[in-house]
């Protein structure tokens, strides 16, 4: 009887063993995703809304924020267009030095130290050297890694700051491309690529 009760222990054990060994390893916990504001740009061709990385490139995207917040680019333009064989370029708008618009400069968040790269879409803070950014502002048309940063080149390798990207409106974007640039106004590398007519700003706000 001892036998028998022994061996229907096991039996009875045996499939709880072998549920044990193959029941799946818990799920690991979701990666919270980094924090991100959103933004609509209104222009007299559509309109473009931003997410931007205001937890991966926190002074860079609180920059463009304060521009927002305080209405300093609403009756602004876009007034630049790069074509790069009609596959790909880039969009400039901003204060266009109007000292009545222009915030003091920030700090440079090179894309090494973001992650937040020069993708399709990628709007960006335009300047000279780093630290001189304010409130020019480019939308890539399409990947252009050549703007992250590169700490294998020479010189000023840092790149320009990416803080975010279109998610709404890209069609709007290439409107703007190719919209007619003048072939005289401009100077120096800018000649050539400037809008004319520009393509106003209504109005640029946060979204809820």
């Amino acid at each position: 009887m001892t036998i028998r009760r022994t061996l229907l222990a096991a039996a009875l054990l045996a499939p709880l063993a072998a549920l044990a060994q193959t029941a799946p390893a818990p799920a690991p916990p979701p990666v919270a995703k980094p924090a991100t504001a959103k933004v609509a740009i209104e222009t007299s061709l559509g309109r473009i809304v931003l997410e931007l990385e205001t937890e991966r490139a926190p002074i860079t995207a609180r920059n463009f924020l304060r521009y927002a917040d305080q209405k300093r680019l609403d009756g602004a333009f876009f007034y630049r267009s790069v074509r790069v064989q009609d596959k790909f370029g880039f969009i400039q708008f901003g204060a266009d030095s109007d000292p009545k618009r222009v915030l003091p400069p920030i700090a440079h968040e090179p894309t090494t130290k973001t992650g937040v790269k020069h993708v399709n879409g990628a709007i960006s803070t335009a300047r000279l050297a780093p630290g001189t950014g304010r409130s020019e502002f480019t939308i890539s048309v399409g990947d252009q890694p050549s703007l992250d940063a590169d700490p294998t080149k020479p010189g000023d390798n840092l790149g320009y700051a990416a803080f975010g990207k279109v998610i709404e409106g890209m069609e709007v974007v290439w409107k703007i491309l190719d919209s007619t640039t003048s072939p005289t106004k401009g100077e120096g590398v800018m000649k050539g690529s400037m809008l004319d007519p520009k393509v106003k700003i209504v109005s640029v706000r946060r979204l809820p």
